[in-house]
């Protein structure tokens, strides 16, 4: 069975498609479509939740609850979410996109399926998703002088306290809230968490301001594939004042920053190793 071809990263929220696999799992059915809008939680980084919405075939229409990566081995075992036990591209495991529904479905492969995407909390989700990745390098550029030692960089050349210190994420609608890690390992490698702490309300402060120039600027912001299944790779950009940033993900964006009316974060060092970065959007009325 061909890996799922997804149609989410250029916006899809509708697709007449048709059925691939049906397996039951957990009391209802893990459903697998040929080609799919829906976006699945990643099972390695969990940060934007799954899609919800509906799936209608043989004119019966059932809800998907939510929408997860699917594995199956050569031997037709098949694995859901976090129970897949292999890595990404491991040999023998082909990849796929699950929806799941509660209760059990007869379809067999080849149904005609019309699949809809819930687009309410679809675009909820790509303004926080979006939101994230531009908290994420403003507070880079915010914390760049708190570095004694070169980290590597960010896409826009700031130190890369992201990818040094980040220990999760959660994307939500609108919003997300992301924690890093300010421990031994983080301090040997450079960065100096008590000026940090003795200077967060303006760190937070050039943070929000640098959010407010990018929102303004109402840049670009798009995914680039490398192929159209759940298997490629796909990369996420953005057109800023400062240059394009981009990350590799696999989630889904805004397709302009005009999607925002603002984007403020809050920090809180309540723990004084672990920063927490709460972000919010409020969204524009275009």
């Amino acid at each position: 069975m061909q890996p799922t071809t997804v149609t989410f990263p250029s916006g899809a929220l509708t697709e007449e498609t048709t059925v691939a696999d049906v397996r039951p799992h957990a009391g209802g059915s893990v459903v697998i479509l040929q080609q799919t809008p829906f976006h699945p939680v990643d099972h390695t980084w969990p940060d934007q939740p799954g899609d919800t919405g509906t799936l209608t075939a043989d004119g019966t229409t059932v809800r998907v609850a939510n929408t997860v990566m699917v594995a199956i081995d050569d031997a037709g075992v098949l694995a859901v979410g976090e129970e897949i036990p292999v890595k990404r591209g491991a040999d023998g495991w082909g990849w796929h996109v699950g929806h799941l529904v509660a209760e059990p479905v007869t379809w067999g492969a080849g149904t005609t399926v019309q699949a809809t995407v819930d687009g309410t909390l679809r675009a909820g989700l790509s303004r926080g998703h979006t939101a994230c990745h531009l908290a994420s390098l403003a507070l880079d550029a915010a914390l760049a002088e708190l570095w004694h030692k070169d980290p590597g960089i960010d896409p826009l050349g700031s130190p890369n306290f992201e990818a040094r210190a980040g220990a999760s994420s959660q994307i939500h609608p609108d919003g997300s809230v992301d924690t890093y890690r300010l421990g031994k390992s983080l301090r040997k490698a450079g960065f100096r968490p008590d000026d940090l702490a003795a200077s967060l309300a303006q760190r937070e402060a050039q943070i929000n301001d640098l959010l407010a120039a990018w929102v303004a600027s109402s840049g670009r912001s798009w995914i680039e594939v490398e192929g159209d299944t759940i298997a490629d790779r796909r990369t996420w950009h953005c057109a800023l004042p400062a240059g394009e940033a981009h990350f590799l993900c696999g989630g889904t964006h805004v397709d302009s920053l005009d999607a925002f009316a603002s984007i403020t974060v809050a920090l809180d060092l309540s723990d004084p190793q672990l920063l927490v970065m709460t972000t919010t959007v409020v969204p524009s009325d275009h």
